[in-house]
């Protein structure tokens, strides 16, 4: 009994890791292939205000990783809807989405090398 007991409670943990939420960093082609495909969906840019006045993606909204209610204003967005985040490079998306993945956000997309990659990529940026 006690042996059928262990190996159930192994199954199921085995379930929950293979359910967990992981964070998804992808090459730009990627993410705007992902990001186009979804209709209803978030695109965040993490950079400060000056950054994102220079140049953004397409319907991207703006909330500073710096700013001291970064956490607070992430959290009122839609935690059901598919969010796509970039910075400038990758280091701030990044940790930006492991605090999302935190709240509860459950499809999270992280933009590989940031905007930089993305211009790079030859992709479009909205000035």
């Amino acid at each position: 009994m006690k042996v059928r007991l262990f190996l159930l409670l192994m199954v199921l943990g085995v379930v929950s890791f293979a359910n967990a939420q992981t964070v998804k960093t992808v090459a730009a082609a990627d993410f705007e292939k992902k990001a186009a495909a979804m209709k209803d969906k978030i695109i965040l840019d993490v950079r400060t205000a000056e950054e994102y006045k220079e140049g953004h993606l397409s319907g991207a909204s703006q909330i500073d990783y710096y700013g001291t209610d970064f956490k607070s204003q992430v959290s009122k967005l839609d935690k059901s809807k598919p969010i796509f985040v970039y910075c400038k490079g990758g280091g701030r998306s990044s940790s930006s989405c492991e605090i999302l993945k935190d709240l509860g956000f459950k499809e999270v997309y992280n933009l590989q090398g940031g905007i930089t990659d993305w211009k790079k990529a030859g992709k479009a940026v909205i000035k």
